[in-house]
């Protein structure tokens, strides 16, 4: 047996851990400002510094620059010892790493400035996709080429979990990601409506799915056990985890649609698929926590498996509420309110949170060749983080049923108890207060955290090349006669990679092919009319200032809702709009039929400053809409935008659209005069508000019944 010598690269671990950790500050950061502005709404200072253009920033911040730059470090350091090889290619590892640096830069930058696709968890303009395609192809280039490459014939368990990871998240972000350019840094999805909040949300769900669980399962399998130094406690319970795990996760997305204007079957099929996603959830979760028995002693001592339970705990309890908030009756509950924030913070903060910063515990020291600066320094990053969760998710917990049942609640008489949604925001400001110290915390640990890991590195001696040795990859293997299936596809990555995109692409086969070839699933509404080109304008403005993270357009069919609001939305009212808007979240009311239902003037003044209409009111003030002239020089090009989209726009309509723009904002300007107020027509602030009082007024609603005197 030939035993060969080569050396694992170590810089591009190293420096993913570092960016790793450098982003998550950022992220954190600007995570605990947008905490603040909810409380402090003065605090929005400037456009760019707003809750709207925040928000996304620090989510992506979160997501895709510190667990992006986790999941790479722990890739690029276990894939090499599992495979018992050195990363394929050096040139390739430095443009993944640049290449995601700069893309990460690109989304701080665009974010605040507002160029957003205004889809959740993929804001991106389409230049920065496709750069973030390009960098995902090498990525996926120089894995598999490290994995053909091998001396160690199996795949271990972790190295199906990244497979799986790299070829989904390309099909989920390549999926959602069509959009039609209509410049250097705007564009419009190509679906509309009912089917892009399903394609949204499949891609929704699923990145958290394939981004931030199934990588991070693979690097539990790989460095739990390495920390506890145990083997795996069950590897027939990792294939059936692996498998289960995959299949049913990619048919969940529609759970967060329910009581919305998706067809009713997709909610089900959605609400189905979740609650059964948590036997494999629980299933790895199990695996995890298992490996550890027999070393249980170690746990209350060392900090490294310390982070790694609370992490492998926290997967466990998120992976059981998921399942349980896509359930109907809880789902009314938690919908629109603090209780979505929470759950997806536990998640982010104790799994994502707490695995990268047990691995990084456990590899700086090795890849430096010293010991950790400080147990006493990690140990307390470890207390400062685990009450800070607690500090951040409980609270809003508890303002999530509060506000669900101001809003929910009627007086003897059948009238709405609290009418204004304001009163609720009132009544949850202290849980808002404590979720900022909760975020402080956990701020706080992280920094503690990021000292002591300097000072680790400080003191020791980086080794940029480590030597290793294995046995030659056997040339002519005969495999054994009682080997069972899974081991045979386990020395097969090409043939896992097909596997794994055939299971995960079933489910959203048949769940886009009917929404999106039988009619039927989306009504047609004869009155529903295309935008004007103002309100076209408008609706970007709307989206450019990120206003669909605080309102949602979507009236559910609840009494309180219609009550409040006015009549359910229907699917065929959004044939029109791309990208959709329901929303996630109302920090503020539904505005789907906000159209008539105040004077323009009103609106002038609420974006002027808030709290003048709405006492109470943490609103950012926009004045520099007010200030700003309306871009128009693209209005042809985003007519024609549209009609190749399906927009039943008038043929040659482009040429004729300024025409009807300047007459509709002399309209407004003449409305806002009468009420003494003096604004050229020319500003943002016309066309944002010709697209707001055009919410909801292609539906005729029955007027309510009232009191016979």
């Amino acid at each position: 047996m030939t035993v060969e010598k080569f050396k694992y690269d170590n810089r591009w671990t190293r420096n993913f851990a570092f960016a790793s950790f450098l982003w998550g500050f950022v992220g954190m950061l600007v995570g605990l400002i947008v905490a603040l502005q909810l409380v402090f709404p003065q605090l929005n200072i400037t456009q760019w510094g707003s809750f709207g253009r925040l928000r996304p920033l620090h989510t992506n911040a979160v997501i895709f620059a510190f667990v992006g730059n986790g999941i790479f470090m722990g890739v690029y350091y276990s894939l090499q010892r599992l495979l018992k090889t050195r990363m394929w290619s050096d040139k390739l590892s430095a443009i993944h790493f640049w290449g995601w640096q700069l893309i990460i830069v690109a989304a701080a930058i665009t974010l605040p400035l507002g160029l957003s696709a205004g889809k959740e968890y993929a804001e991106l303009e389409w230049p920065i996709d496709i750069a973030i395609t390009l960098i995902w192809v090498v990525f996926g280039v120089n894995m598999f080429a490290t994995i053909l490459t091998r001396r160690e014939r199996h795949l271990y368990v972790a190295i199906w979990f990244y497979i799986a990871t790299w070829i989904t998240v390309a099909m989920l972000h390549i999926v959602n990601s069509m959009e039609l350019p209509i410049s250097a840094f705007k564009s419009y999805s190509l679906y509309a409506g009912v089917q892009d909040a399903l394609v949204q949300w499949w891609y929704g769900h699923n990145a958290v799915a394939f981004f931030l669980t199934t990588p991070y399962l693979g690097l539990m399998y790989y460095f739990l056990p390495k920390a506890a130094n145990r083997p795996v406690y069950s590897y027939r319970l990792s294939i059936i985890h692996f498998w289960a795990l995959i299949f049913l996760y990619i048919w969940a997305g529609p759970h967060h649609l329910l009581y919305t204007a998706l067809p009713d079957w997709a909610q089900s099929l959605g609400t189905v698929f979740s609650i059964m996603l948590i036997a494999p959830s629980w299933g790895g979760m199990i695996n995890g926590l298992l490996t550890l028995c027999g070393a249980w002693d170690k746990v209350r001592v060392d900090p490294v498996l310390k982070f790694m339970v609370v992490a492998v705990t926290a997967y466990g309890m998120a992976t059981f509420e998921g399942p349980m908030l896509s359930i109907k009756a809880v789902n009314a509950v938690s919908h629109y309110t603090d209780w979505t924030i929470a759950h997806v913070h536990i998640g982010a903060l104790g799994w994502n949170g707490f695995l990268t910063f047990g691995i990084l515990y456990w590899m700086i020291p090795r890849i430096y060749k010293t010991n950790l600066y400080s147990t006493k320094l990690a140990n307390t990053h470890f207390w400062l983080g685990t009450l800070g969760i607690l500090f951040y998710a409980v609270p809003l917990y508890w303002a999530a049923l509060t506000q669900w049942s101001m809003l929910k609640q009627f007086t003897p008489e059948g009238i709405l108890k609290y009418p204004n949604f304001l009163e609720t925001i009132a009544a949850i400001k202290p849980m808002y207060m404590l979720r900022v110290v909760g975020g402080l915390l956990y701020l706080t640990g992280t920094t503690v955290g990021i000292y002591n890991l300097i000072k680790t590195a400080g003191q020791g001696v980086f080794q940029p090349d480590e030597d290793a040795e294995a046995p030659a990859l056997e040339k002519n293997f005969t495999p054994h006669s009682s080997e069972g299936w899974h081991r045979v596809i386990e020395r097969r990555p090409v043939q896992m990679l097909v596997f794994s995109l055939i299971v995960v692409a079933i489910g959203g086969v048949i769940e886009f092919v009917p929404t999106f070839l039988i009619e039927s699933n989306v009504p047609s509404i004869t009155s529903v009319k295309p935008y004007s080109p103002l309100e076209l304008h408008g609706r970007d403005i709307y989206i450019r200032e990120g206003c669909y993270n605080c309102h949602s357009q979507m009236i559910r069919p609840f009494r309180s809702e219609t009550e409040r609001y006015g009549e359910y939305s229907k699917a065929g009212e959004f044939v029109y709009d791309h990208p959709f808007q329901f929303g996630s979240k109302r920090t503020g009311p539904d505005i789907q039929r906000e159209g008539g239902k105040y004077p323009d003037s009103w609106h002038y003044n609420h974006m002027l400053e808030p709290t003048s209409m709405s006492p109470g009111s943490i609103m950012p003030a926009y004045p520099h809409i007010i200030d700003d002239d309306l871009n128009i020089t693209l209005t042809g090009t985003k007519i024609k935008a549209m009609q190749m989209l399906g927009v039943p726009y008038p043929k040659g309509y482009d040429t004729l659209a300024l025409a009807d723009l300047d007459k509709q904002s002399v309209t407004i300007q003449q409305s806002l005069a009468k009420d003494g107020i003096k604004v050229s027509k020319k500003k943002e602030i016309i066309a944002l508000i010709a697209y707001l009082q055009r919410l909801g007024k292609d539906i005729k609603t029955a007027p309510k019944l009232t009191e016979t005197k």
